[in-house]
């Protein structure tokens, strides 16, 4: 049965899709009115007797029966979780809550998880929650939303806004499409302050509760819940900054969140290996078959793979953001493969290989990939302590000109190397900058003050990428013929300690000879 074979428009003020959550009530296809829904199913008959039930809008059926629906009221067992112990992460977000707080003194700061998002029809996308919010509770809840509340003394009191349990007096619970019957248990607001170390109450009520009253001066990070920014009319510019500082918060990466990193790269190790092993596969098939094998490793260690997968072969990998991922897989070509897994806490990893499809270079490919290798040695290098954002990304394009100079791609005659990065002349070829933030995001931290990021030194407990490339595309008359279609880039995850860097994903092979040895073990 197709998981959304019985989707039922529900009461939109249980919230779904960015919809105000006090708005009218729906109806279904069959013009039967929605049910109310009843937090953790503690409402009376009579106040269930008064909601009809609605029908299936597939038209199988004509109704529901009376019988049926207090059929559906009893018989379940109490399945109320009491031994729950907090998330290994509570102390964390306790601290970074604190941050935030200080940051914003007599301020109500409103930090919403996201909605759902319709694909087509009464299909959604997969839900992922908002990072800002996962960094601050734990939590990765639809529809949830953090409250920090000023306090007269000073500081904040923190509530989580949850969707509560399915009522079962009303038949919400297996009425509704996302009633639990059909999309799964949720935990119960006693089960989630337990979890998080929050107190927690029914979202359906945030709205009313946080407009009640005398104003408080609020600030919400927008992009996430349409109904709750409409409802709360806050400053945009205002809410802007708060968006920054919390970009800002996650540049430094707390013990707890390098350890997440770490098994993020450790599992994309398997994947990037896995990838190796099914070559065959994808040469008998696409590159769908390479992002396809990619994915079932993320699935199964992770969450998720972080972002869209790169599996680009042959000229595909001179696209930087190569997604279709629909073209063969040729021998005498390279594959680019730029992924990574997302832990099921949400941290993901970034790193890219550029592989030689039948396991060895030419001549002209290892001329090329071992100029982006040697770029990237000195960028890992010129991450440290100390040291500005700007240095690795300085350090990898002076490598990546200086052989284009030898190459005579550019004219040695009338640049020198200093020259050539004073006009940029070699980003015809290099493209992009050589690496990001690396966290809750792949980008991560990216609305962050430029004086934090950008022109920051970097300090220990930055987690960042470094990845250096050269793509040569296929109708550019500037390079030999023979240059045309290759493209080649090499990233890893660096974690920047007290005493220089950690390579996270220094378990895949860097160097040209490793990569073919490496890849004649795995298919020998």
């Amino acid at each position: 049965m197709g998981a959304t074979a019985a989707r039922v428009v529900s009461r939109s003020d249980a919230p779904r899709g960015g919809g105000n959550r006090k708005e009218a009530t729906n109806v279904t296809e069959d013009r039967t009115p929605a049910v109310a829904e009843n937090p953790e199913g503690t409402g009376t008959d009579e106040e269930a007797a008064e909601q009809p039930i609605k029908a299936r809008k597939n038209g199988l059926y004509d109704g529901v029966s009376d019988e049926l629906a207090e059929s559906m009221k009893s018989g379940w067992a109490d399945t109320e979780l009491h031994d729950l112990q907090p998330v290994e992460q509570a102390s964390y977000t306790a601290a970074r809550r604190a941050a935030l707080s200080a940051a914003f003194p007599g301020e109500r700061l409103v930090v919403p998880a996201g909605n759902l998002r319709t694909r087509a029809n009464d299909t959604e996308y997969s839900f992922r929650a908002a990072s800002e919010y996962v960094h601050l509770t734990g939590d990765q809840t639809q529809d949830a939303v953090l409250v920090l509340n000023p306090l007269a003394a000073g500081g904040h009191d923190a509530v989580l806004y949850l969707l509560p349990r399915s009522n079962r007096e009303n038949g919400e619970f297996w009425l509704d499409g996302q009633g639990e019957l059909w999309v799964g248990r949720r935990h119960s607001l006693t089960e989630a302050e337990r979890l998080l170390g929050v107190p927690a109450r029914d979202v359906r009520e945030a709205v009313e509760e946080l407009t009640a009253g005398t104003a408080v001066p609020t600030r919400l990070v927008r992009g996430y819940d349409a109904g709750l920014e409409g409802a709360l009319g806050t400053d945009e510019e205002r809410d802007e900054e708060l968006r920054v500082f919390l970009s800002g918060l996650r540049l430094v990466k707390d013990a707890w969140e390098i350890e997440q990193l770490r098994a993020a790269c450790d599992a994309t190790v398997n994947g990037f290996t896995d990838v190796v092993r099914e070559l065959d596969r994808a040469k008998a098939t696409s590159e769908r078959w390479i992002e396809g094998t990619f994915w079932r490793r993320a699935r199964v260690e992770g969450n998720d793979v972080g972002y869209g997968t790169i599996a680009a072969a042959g000229p595909h990998a001179t696209t930087l953001h190569w997604v279709r991922n629909d073209g063969d897989v040729r021998p005498g070509e390279l594959l680019l493969l730029d992924a990574g897994v997302e832990t099921s806490t949400l941290y993901t990893a970034d790193v890219t290989r550029t592989l030689p499809i039948n396991g060895t270079f030419t001549p002209l490919q290892r001329k090329i990939y071992d100029a982006v290798y040697e770029a990237q040695q000195a960028g890992i290098a010129a991450v440290k302590p100390g040291g500005r954002f700007r240095d690795f990304h300085d350090a990898a394009q002076r490598v990546l000109a200086e052989h284009l100079l030898a190459w005579g791609l550019l004219d040695p005659a009338v640049y020198d190397v200093a020259k050539v990065l004073e006009l940029g002349l070699q980003r015809r070829w290099t493209l992009h900058g050589t690496g990001h933030m690396l966290g809750l995001d792949v980008h991560d931290c990216a609305h962050a003050r430029r004086e934090q990021y950008v022109d920051a030194e970097l300090v220990p407990g930055m987690c960042l990428t470094v990845e250096p490339g050269l793509y040569f595309q296929l109708d550019d008359l500037t390079v030999p013929e023979e240059y045309r279609g290759i493209g080649v880039r090499i990233e890893d995850d660096i974690l920047v300690t007290e005493t220089g860097n950690e390579n996270l994903s220094a378990a895949l092979p860097r160097t040209s000879a490793d990569v073919e040895a490496w890849m004649a073990a795995l298919n020998g």
